[in-house]
């Protein structure tokens, strides 16, 4: 479903890719871990549409996304959940929702799409009058979340949605990903929690200093004595 193909890609003058290489396979959830900086942040910009590519390929449904900008990338199937979650702090969970489906077909299934969104996330129901600037971290998170899944997305890039948040809410994040996964949705999972992610995913890349230095499916990973001395620390995150 999407691949990337000896992608160089940054900010300015600053390269933070330096040709990234890997694969999306269509119903899958796969991660991408690594250190603080490493550019993993950057990679899901870069398939977004929100930071630029200098060079190589980033192929979506076999369609080459070069001339796309980030609103025709979401519209063609892209959805990025970006970091911090950047909520509008003064819209309700309802009216979040209900301004999120922007794009045909979505904008008819917006009834059927939100009752979705209370079944994944069933906190969402018992805040759905409550403005997004007063909710907790994780609730917020199910929120953004739930924004991004409101367009239809047939790619969903989840960018450090455990960042900051209690371990139950954590548990809560992960499994809604993999409920998605379930439905059909394929998923591009970034993280910090390395247990977590590889216990859950089909596959996953660790990224350092822009380069993918190892990858393989997740059970794979959590056995290499490499990736846990050199990037796991005490509490499961990655090691900056």
């Amino acid at each position: 479903m999407l691949e990337l193909i000896d992608v160089h890609a940054g900010y300015g003058d600053t390269e933070i890719l330096h040709g990234v290489s890997l694969e999306v396979r269509a119903g899958t959830l796969v991660a991408l871990v690594g250190g603080n900086a490493a550019g993993k942040s950057t990679l899901a910009g870069s398939v977004a549409g929100t930071v630029p590519v200098r060079g190589g390929r980033v192929l979506f449904e076999g369609r080459d996304l070069a001339s796309l900008r980030a609103h025709e990338r979401a519209r063609a199937g892209i959805v990025l959940v970006p970091e911090g979650r950047k909520l509008f702090p003064q819209l309700s969970v309802e009216e979040t929702l209900l301004t999120s489906s922007s794009f045909a077909p979505a904008r008819t299934h917006r009834k059927q799409n939100i009752e979705r969104m209370y079944a994944l996330f069933p906190r969402l129901v018992e805040r759905r009058k409550q403005l997004a600037a007063t909710m907790s971290g994780g609730e917020q998170q199910m929120l953004a979340i739930a924004r991004g899944l409101m367009s239809e997305p047939r790619l969903l890039i989840l960018d450090e949605p455990s960042l900051g948040l209690a371990p139950m809410m954590v548990e809560q994040i992960f499994v809604a990903a993999q409920a998605l996964q379930a439905q059909g949705l394929t998923i591009l999972l970034i993280e910090q929690h390395l247990n977590e992610a590889l216990k859950r995913c089909d596959f996953a890349y660790v990224v350092e200093n822009g380069c993918v230095v190892l990858s393989g499916s997740g059970s794979e990973l959590l056995a290499d004595a490499r990736l846990r001395e050199a990037y796991l620390g005490k509490s499961g995150r990655v090691a900056a």
